[in-house]
């Protein structure tokens, strides 16, 4: 049992390093802001949260795991949003895009948005 337990620890920890590995070379490569924050609240979320796992797993003791489920709950909960919160700050006072990116969505929201409060009485 020690011997599978060792397994599934080398392997979660090699996945989550590998995504935290991902995360950096998409923040260090990406060309703006928005895919950057994209590289590292997806990836960086998903390889924290096979660490912890791993952390929690290997440790062998009931509360320790729970402690690592709790990590890996709020850790899902809140970086994803606090990334789109930043992201959606970084257009609202105007950071630029790439000059790859082809479309803006949130140019269209805001643009609607702005409609509707001029036409409200």
């Amino acid at each position: 049992m020690q011997l599978a337990i060792a397994i599934l620890t080398s392997v979660l920890i090699l996945a989550g390093s590998f995504f935290a590995l991902v995360a950096a070379i998409g923040i260090n490569r990406l060309p703006d802001l928005f895919t950057r924050m994209h590289a590292a609240s997806k990836a960086g979320t998903v390889g924290s949260g096979l660490l912890l796992l791993a952390l929690g797993i290997n440790s062998g003791e009931l509360p320790v795991f729970a402690k690592a489920l709790a990590g890996i709950f709020f850790f899902f909960l809140t970086a994803p949003l606090s990334a789109h919160l930043l992201a959606r700050a970084a257009h609202a006072v105007g950071y630029p895009l790439a000059a790859a990116s082809v479309l803006d969505e949130m140019q269209a929201s805001a643009e609607g948005q702005k409609k509707d409060t001029v036409n409200k009485p």
